[in-house]
């Protein structure tokens, strides 16, 4: 099992922007150092919290100062720009990188985001579809262009202007054979775009802050998708997102994790309750979804959504999260705002080089589930 690097990233309001970026950047490079296999970066228009605008511009400042991991999208919003924007940038950044890139895509959900661009009335589930199928056209085509889908409202031709002969109407492909990598992430229980992401060969990330109750709806989803087109769903495909903090000793792991006032998983967990139940998507904090809303409180989203603990207590948490919903194949570790930054530094060491080691040490000695096989059979 792999183990991976997320952060949306989710900052207190009153924090200096400059600094809270430059920690974003820092605890990446970390990452890197300590052999974490990618790190996402997720990109926010509107919401002072989550302050990085643009992910790839973020991931690029990165490019030099690591060595072996890649670098992704945390998603690109498809439906805030133009797709030959996106794929141009995304080839290029690819280029830079030379592969170390992974593609993370979404509709963008932020509703202030949405109103700012003019876009709040639009579908953009459906700006998105459009726009990734126009991205993969123009990676896969040679000039001069003339992609019209029926029904898309994004037509791209150098048609009229090409002129082959000196490389103008000539859009970059991608530095990877064919594509990059192609990360969703997925919110919603028993989310009907799994299916999707199976039938096109993109690979499904599951949210950190989805209770662990619905992943195998996502697993089962994925592989229709890929039986749908006549393959089979690879574990190695599948990326479960966690909020996890290590320590040293359990009082400081259950203090920093949970319990204590200034707490980075209270904070964040305080925050994200709040936008859902804002947003109507609360039900994924839910155990069941007609539970009645007063039940939701932020002690126990802590309780169902934060591993925390010593060593081997979070490693004894991972083990039975994976023989509850299944084998996959990279474990993301979910990042937060550095309130202490030796404790924060610390738990992703002990998260490198004590916990995923004992973790995949018990899977080889047959900690074994059988939840993937019958969600496929």
């Amino acid at each position: 099992m792999r183990l991976g690097y997320f952060t949306m990233p989710l900052h207190p309001l009153e924090r200096d922007t400059t600094q809270t970026l430059q920690e974003d950047r820092e605890i990446i490079i970390l990452a890197d150092k300590l052999g974490f296999y990618d790190a996402f970066v997720g990109e926010h228009l509107t919401d002072k919290a989550e302050n990085v605008t643009n992910s790839l511009l973020f991931q690029a400042t990165l490019i030099n100062e690591t060595q072996q991991i890649l670098l992704g999208t945390g998603t690109s919003n498809l439906s805030h720009s133009h797709p030959t924007l996106i794929a141009s940038q995304c080839a290029m950044f690819d280029h830079l990188a030379k592969g170390r890139f992974i593609f993370g895509i979404s509709p963008g959900a932020l509703a202030s985001d949405a109103e700012a661009l003019g876009i709040l009335d639009q579908d953009r589930n459906k700006i998105f579809a459009e726009a990734i199928d126009v991205i993969l056209a123009i990676w896969e085509r040679d000039p001069p262009y003339d992609i019209d889908f029926p029904d898309n409202r994004f037509k791209v031709t150098t048609r009229v202007t090409s002129v082959p002969a000196i490389g103008r109407g000539e859009l970059m492909k991608p530095y990877q054979n064919r594509r990059p990598e192609i990360v969703g992430t997925v919110v919603a229980p028993h989310s009907k775009g799994v299916i999707a992401m199976g039938q096109r060969d993109f690979h499904p990330m599951s949210a950190n802050f989805l209770l662990s109750q619905w992943l195998p709806s996502h697993w089962a989803n994925y592989a229709q998708g890929k039986q749908a087109v006549g393959q089979v769903a690879q574990v190695s495909d599948w990326r479960v997102a966690r909020t996890i903090f290590v320590a040293d000793d359990e009082a400081t792991a259950t203090a920093y994790g949970k319990a204590d006032a200034n707490s980075p998983y209270r904070y964040y967990y305080r925050q994200m309750l709040t936008k859902m139940k804002m947003s109507k998507r609360h039900v994924i904090f839910k155990r069941h979804a007609d539970e009645d809303d007063s039940l939701l409180t932020l002690e126990r989203v802590l309780d169902d959504l934060v591993i925390c603990g010593t060593v081997n207590q979070v490693v004894d948490q991972i083990l039975a999260l994976r023989e509850e919903v299944g084998d996959f194949g990279e474990l993301v570790y979910a990042g937060m705002d550095q309130v202490d930054p030796r404790l924060a530094r610390r738990s992703m060491e002990l998260m490198a080089h004590e916990v995923m080691p004992r973790v995949n040490e018990a899977i080889r000695q047959g900690w074994k589930t059988n939840a993937n096989a019958a969600a496929t059979a």
